[in-house]
Order: structure tokens, then sequence, then C-alpha cells
């Protein structure tokens, strides 16, 4: 009974500090100065939020995935000497016969030229 109740006094307390917490915290005001970008105290000449080339997203996206992938692959070197022969070459074949697949067809869709 004693478990139960120090329990609830602590949920309790918890609960009441993380409230007191985030009503403490809330920033009611919206200053325009303090939204807009700052540029030397002068007020800005074009817009401080650009539009994101895709194409520039997409090829870094790409890239991260075939960057994990070459971690995978460097693991397959140690394992050479402690597994068949058959079988590591089995499986680094068909991983990288993954991978070429992976690259012919993000090569098809055009998603690697850079400039149109």
């Amino acid at each position: 009974m004693m478990i139960i109740m120090i329990t609830m006094i602590m949920f309790t307390l918890s609960t009441i500090i993380m409230l007191i917490s985030s009503t403490i915290s809330k920033k009611n005001i919206e200053d325009r100065e303090k939204s807009s970008p700052f540029e030397c105290g002068f007020d800005p000449k074009s817009s401080a939020r650009l539009p994101f080339s895709l194409r520039f997203f997409l090829i870094a996206v790409i890239f991260l995935i075939f960057d994990v992938e070459i971690a995978l692959l460097l693991p397959m070197t140690i394992i050479l000497s402690t597994s068949k022969i058959s079988t590591w070459a089995l499986i680094s074949i068909m991983f990288l016969m993954i991978l070429l697949g992976g690259l012919y067809h993000e090569w098809n869709q055009g998603s690697l030229e850079w400039a149109n």
C-alpha cells in the first residue's frame, strides 16, 4: 500500500511540475523585428527563405543510400577469412547486383543528371 501511495505522489508531483514549466515557458509575444531575418541592421533586400532545389535533395538522398550500402560492403572483407568462400562470393555478388540494379534504375530515371 505504501508503494502505491509513493508512486501516486511522485506521479502527481511530476505532472504538476511539467504543467507549471510548460505554462511558464510559453512565449506569446510575436515581435516583427525578432521574427524577421537579420541582415546587418538593414531590411533584407530579398527573401531569406529561398526555394530549395529538389534535384539537389534527390541527389543527396541517393548519395546517402549508396553511402550506407558501401558501409555495409566494408565488413564483407573481414568476414571473408571466417566464412565459406562460395557462400561469401554468392552473397557479395548478389549484394553488388542489387547495388548496380539501383544505380542503373536511377540512371535511367535521370536522377543522376544535375543539369538539364
